[in-house]
């Protein structure tokens, strides 16, 4: 099917060809050849990748960067995406963009390819630490309550691996507007790749709101590449063809509407379920879903089928943005281990608890008697039982095999060294049916991740094009972000006619036959996003799918608070987890860091419905 032009004749086809440092190599060959794309985008950061680069640039000041983003992906793709004019923004350059910009350019002369490369810059705060800690807090905007001191300074540790301040579009667009076919980033919002070119191809002003939403939106659902294309989806029997499945294409018009689809014959799923499910994943309120560029309100976001594996996305609204960055910042604290068993037979689940309980008495012993100290953390989960996720939820406890995973934190490395070699002794000293040990797990620093504020004027982002070093204006000094203001849908939704069940007959099913879920993390808050199958059954949802009820179902995990917020465009509701995943990230212990399983925990709800709905 064609692109369906914008009103003004103009259509920009963006292609999302990654959605991490380690997705699939078939993104971008994929993308070239089929999805007549003008732009191929690639989100390659995460906060733990930030960590890794800055280790390996120590090691090595030519690196530091995503390296499979060029010796992978752009020596497959280069001379067509030059040969087709197609341009590239990727963040792959993570805390060394300069040198990422000089290996594709020596790859460019390899292959006698001219491009021109940009490399933006100054979102690396490690020079401004020591600044930061002697400043006043206000040069921070809105601490966190932990990281300001009663003395007003902002409390770093000392041993800082990285600190990045998520830089917004208006570099790219720079870079873009100055003639670079392609900008290689450091740390930016993941939407940033997107929004640059929306705004450099239709000229929207920095403070055209509205526009700038859709446009952060469209790069919110590509981001994560095959997540906007049928993975991850609810009804994962629905989605065709995952060896194939296609990456996301966005066709977007000048007033900031756009079409999600995927190249031509390829596999994977676009109607609007997906798209939805993608849209609240790890979002919090989205009402105000904050941006460096602008400040998002989606909830009146509206998704329409239009055609096959086409969904229009439209209604998103803007104000704003707020005076500061975000920055992460990471520090090692100490050392991790993991280490799994298999155990087999009757009773498998109690005998894989009682082995990684002996394993953790012993070296406790053994650090004691070599003066070690005790771990810092520990964790025992047993896979395959559903305790470590389901808790009290759990329908397996007599499972006839079971995955034993202990994971372990300590201040010294020596003392997890010794771990390592007690776990392989329990396949000859106590639960019969012990297997699965594939030698021996290795210690690991462990990052810790932290965030905070930092006021848009204490950072300088800059474009690099053929040695040119120019400054990019951002606007700063705005104000406080208002709240939004909440409409009161209690009265609307109570009077449908799905809300009211009265008398009538009900019978007990899963939240899955009701809703599609989806999960997502940021830090150590959990979002889930669900979705009514039918916009009548919202009312119903609303109504028994309470916050207190959702804390009381996840309480085993969940350590903090639940809010419920409406996402009334989409038939849908966004529960925002805090102090649910352990820390998340790095610094959590679960074998679910980051949250993908909470969705599908919650969807096993039980909630009445009427009889008569035919759910049975």
């Amino acid at each position: 099917m064609q692109a369906e032009p914008a009103k003004n004749g103009k259509t920009v086809r963006i292609g999302g060809a990654s959605g991490f440092w380690g997705d699939s190599c078939v993104g971008a060959p994929q993308l070239v050849r089929l999805g007549r794309v003008d732009y191929l985008v690639f989100d390659y950061l995460a906060e733990l990748t930030m960590s890794i680069l800055a280790a390996a640039r120590a090691k090595d000041p030519t690196l530091g960067y995503a390296t499979d983003f060029v010796t992978v992906t752009m020596k497959a793709v280069l001379k067509d995406v030059a040969a087709q004019g197609i341009r590239v923004i990727s963040n792959a350059g993570g805390v060394n963009p300069a040198a990422c910009a000089n290996a594709l350019a020596a790859l460019a002369a390899e292959q006698g390819v001219k491009v021109r490369i940009a490399v933006v810059q100054g979102d690396d705060l490690m020079p401004l630490a020591a600044e930061l800690r002697q400043g006043p807090a206000a040069w921070a905007a809105a601490l966190p309550a932990d990281a300001e001191s009663p003395a007003g300074r902002l409390q770093l540790p000392e041993r800082l691996l990285t600190a990045n301040a998520y830089l917004g579009a208006l570099p790219i667009r720079q870079a873009l507007d100055e003639g670079a076919q392609i900008v290689v980033t450091g740390r930016c919002v993941d939407s940033a790749v997107t929004l640059g070119a929306l705004m450099h191809e239709f000229g929207w002003p920095a403070d055209d709101y509205d526009r700038l939403a859709q446009g952060s939106l469209a790069g919110h659902i590509i981001e994560c590449g095959c997540q906007a294309t049928g993975g991850l989806h609810t009804d994962w029997e629905a989605v065709p063809d995952w060896a194939h499945i296609g990456y996301p294409v966005i066709e977007c018009g000048a007033d900031g509407s756009f079409i999600v689809t995927k190249p031509p014959g390829t596999g994977g799923l676009v109607n609007t379920a997906v798209v939805g499910e993608q849209m609240l994943y790890e979002i919090g309120d989205p009402q105000r879903y904050l941006l460096p560029d602008v400040t998002c309100d989606f909830s009146g976001v509206t998704l329409r089928q239009a055609g096959e594996h086409r969904v229009r996305v439209q209604g998103a609204r803007g104000l704003a943005p707020g005076p500061a960055y975000k920055v992460c910042a990471t520090c090692v604290n100490g050392f991790r281990c993991s280490a799994q068993l298999t155990i087999v037979g009757m009773e498998a689940a109690r005998k894989a608890r009682r082995t990684g309980e002996a394993i953790l008495e012993r070296t406790r012993e053994l650090f004691a008697q070599l003066g070690l100290g005790d771990y810092s953390r520990t964790a025992i989960e047993v896979l395959g039982s559903e305790q470590a996720n389901y808790g009290p939820h759990a329908r397996t406890h007599d499972v006839r095999e079971a995955v034993l995973r202990v994971a372990v934190m300590h201040p010294q490395k020596a003392a997890l060294e010794l771990f390592a070699r007690e776990i392989a002794p329990a396949g000859t000293s106590w639960s019969p049916g012990t297997t699965g040990a594939d030698g021996r797990p290795r210690p690991s620093p462990a990052i810790t991740q932290f965030a905070f504020l930092v006021d848009k004027r204490r950072v300088a982002p800059q474009v690099v094009l053929e040695g040119q070093v120019k400054p990019v204006a951002v606007p700063a000094g705005q104000g406080a972000i208002p709240p939004p203001v909440r409409p009161d849908l209690s009265q609307s939704w109570a009077s449908a006619p799905a809300g009211r069940q009265g008398a009538a007959e009900t019978v007990e099913v899963p939240l899955i036959r009701l809703a599609w879920g989806r999960s997502g993390d940021k830090g150590d808050t959990s979002n889930i996003g669900i979705i009514a199958r039918r916009p009548e059954w919202l009312p119903l949802l609303r109504e028994q799918l309470t916050p207190e009820r959702v804390a009381r179902w996840l309480g085993h995990l969940v350590r903090g608070t639940v809010t419920r917020y409406d996402v009334p465009g989409i038939h849908a509701l966004n529960f925002v987890c805090t102090r649910a995943l352990d820390g998340g990230g790095m610094a959590s212990l679960r074998n679910d860091p980051l949250g993908k399983g909470m969705a599908q925990i919650l969807l096993a709800l039980p909630l009445r419905v009427p009889a008569s709905w035919g759910l049975r």
